[in-house]
């Protein structure tokens, strides 16, 4: 049986072309609890923390509906990430999950829970400047994904693509003006 210990160590040895997907098979295949694979994003080691992180971000996005229980949970612990891999691999699992096109049951999921901390985790982290332009354009979109839910995010969106527009990079100015279309129409 896969335990905490074993994951961490395959993490730290195995890194080898598609070590990620094949211990994902393997959390898969011995149904480890996403739950602590979660904690283990969380991990005193940074590049354990990132690796946890990427094993949970294929892990989730090879099975969706199997993990859709996990999600309250997940948007939990989301609040407390810090390591900037991390977010970018939490951002990317929540722009999938909040995507119309997402499994019915994650979306069933989405609906039941409150999302209120992860649109306040997404405005921070648009915010903030340290955090990496992939996270922010993530943020950006989950927030414009939740939009028709909370109908307050369309405006105070519109205003942080706007500011982060005025100086951002070539990827901000392209994905800002397709969420401003978007927003628009």
């Amino acid at each position: 049986m896969l335990t905490p210990d074993d994951i961490i160590k395959a993490l730290s040895a195995d890194r080898t072309k598609g070590f990620v997907d094949r211990l994902s098979q393997k959390v898969r295949d011995e149904n480890f609890d996403i739950n602590q694979l979660i904690d283990l994003t969380f991990h005193k080691d940074e590049q354990t923390g990132f690796r946890a992180a990427w094993l949970l971000d294929t892990t989730l996005h090879a099975e969706p509906e199997r993990y859709a229980d996990d999600l309250p949970y997940f948007i939990t612990r989301m609040a407390d990430v810090t390591y900037p891999s991390c977010q970018r691999h939490y951002t990317r699992v929540l722009l999938s999950f909040t995507d119309k096109k997402a499994p019915d049951a994650i979306r069933k999921q989405i609906a039941a829970l409150d999302m209120e901390p992860v649109v306040e985790k997404c405005f921070d982290w648009l915010i903030d400047p340290k955090v990496k332009v992939a996270v922010k354009a993530f943020a950006a979109e989950i927030l414009y994904n939740l939009s028709p839910r909370y109908d307050w995010i369309k405006d105070e969106l519109v205003n942080q693509l706007h500011f982060m527009m005025r100086d951002g990079t070539a990827a901000i100015q392209v994905r800002g003006r397709k969420l401003l279309s978007l927003i628009q129409n």
